[in-house]
């Protein structure tokens, strides 16, 4: 615990579920700790996404099949996974970047880094759950993983065995035969499926809303409607930050802004090289029979999640630039890609359609340390599509930093000094 007559200050920029879980633990140094953000509180890629905790997931996108997906989707204006012809000098660069580590070597090195953060939030998590009684439909029933066809369940059982081999996570195999006793939601005739009992899911808007309302309770201030205009240096120090609500002196600063980090680094003077991943999901009421367990459908690329009053099919990953539009055409897509697997696969009753924009990081690896040259600025930011899974160990790593202490892991994998070169 710190100590002092007068607790030192910190902000964190931006309160999507990873700023959540900064202030948590730096609030638990005894910080004073203000967060805010230029919307709502977690009303960004935190809110409607498929809420998934999911250690399964821990091989990178710069996997060597990535490459001839995203040259293929240059003319496929429905594929799954995008990139949107465009001029952007920036893109093109982290595409080059992303290209040149979609090998086996460099996908064994990015998984051992996720591997140890993944790992590292679930623990949190089950204690943040426990000790907190945070109300946010925290399920413990794993993720499945459902395949249609035989040879789906070939390649998926490879790379089943290469997770086994390479980082000890492991799953139940099911066969098609047994998969209706196991959710009775799943329609006949499919090949079967994998169940990775470790993984939990959350309804994530309510995990968001109950934590920022503990720690309210716990003496955290959240400012929404307020956006990062500027800061004042000195001899290497953040002074001051601007913003839209007044001037704020800081005595340490942390940016958690998801994918509008990358707008920062004039103002931070250091490369945060992030292109925002555009996701899509629709929330519809329960059908019936409903999934009992959160699904992914690899075949198709679509992810399901069963939520005690809703349910929601969430999927894509557009390459689009900061584009805010909801396309009828990809919720439609959602809708049927998820007819092959399910008995009921979607409602009428739509509830909310919803986007978001993932940061995504050339080499799969989250932004998590120092700012270079910033002696009281930290970055939280680049978490791909694994901001809930990796929120916990991030602030707890943020924490330590600031704390000046060993951290839990090794947090070279994510320093934003890999970058300065």
């Amino acid at each position: 615990m710190i100590t002092t007559s007068k607790p030192d200050n910190v902000i964190v920029v931006g309160g999507g579920i990873v700023g959540i879980a900064c202030a948590h633990y730096l609030a638990k140094l005894g910080l004073a700790v203000t967060v805010i953000d230029r919307g709502t509180i977690a009303g960004g890629c935190s809110h409607g996404n498929c809420g998934y905790i999911c250690p399964s997931h821990v091989l990178p996108l710069t996997e060597p099949e990535a490459l001839r997906a995203a040259f293929k989707s240059l003319f496929q204006p429905n594929a799954p996974f995008r990139v949107k012809p465009r001029f952007s000098p920036a893109l093109w660069n982290w595409m080059w970047q992303f290209a040149r580590r979609c090998n086996h070597a460099q996908m064994l090195r990015a998984g051992i880094g996720l591997k140890a953060i993944l790992d590292s939030s679930m623990h949190e998590y089950h204690q943040l759950i426990a000790q907190e009684a945070l109300d946010c439909e925290w399920q413990t029933r794993g993720l499945l993983y459902v395949l249609q066809s035989e040879r789906g369940m070939e390649s998926f059982a490879e790379n089943d065995h290469f997770l086994q081999q390479h980082f000890g996570v492991a799953a139940r195999r099911i066969e098609g035969k047994d998969l209706s006793n196991f959710d009775p939601a799943l329609k006949p005739n499919l090949a079967g499926a994998f169940h990775y009992e470790g993984d939990t899911s959350v309804r994530p808007d309510r995990l968001n809303r109950q934590w920022a309302a503990r720690l309210q309770e716990h003496g955290v201030k959240f400012v929404e409607n307020c956006s990062l205009l500027g800061i004042e240096k000195e001899n290497g120090r953040i002074t001051s930050i601007q913003t839209t609500e007044g001037k704020r002196i800081v005595d340490r600063v942390v940016i958690a802004t998801g994918a509008w980090s990358t707008q920062l680094e004039s103002m931070l003077g250091c490369r945060i090289p992030i292109e925002p991943g555009k996701g899509y999901s629709v929330t519809m009421s329960r059908p019936q029979p409903c999934p009992s367990h959160p699904m992914l459908f690899p075949e198709h690329k679509v992810g399901v999640s069963p939520f005690e009053g809703g349910y929601r099919l969430g999927s894509m990953m557009e390459f689009s630039g900061y584009d805010t539009s909801i396309p009828p055409r990809r919720i439609e897509q959602l809708r049927r890609s998820a007819e092959p697997y399910l008995v009921s696969p979607s409602t009428a009753e739509t509830q909310q359609t919803w986007y978001g924009w993932r940061p995504m990081t050339w080499d799969s690896l989250p932004i998590i340390g120092p700012v270079p040259r910033l002696q009281n600025a930290f970055l939280a930011t680049g978490h791909n599509m694994l901001g809930v899974s990796m929120a916990t160990a991030t602030g707890k790593l943020i924490a330590e930093m600031i704390a000046a202490a060993p951290t839990h892991i090794d947090a070279e994998p994510y320093s934003p000094q890999r970058f300065a070169s």
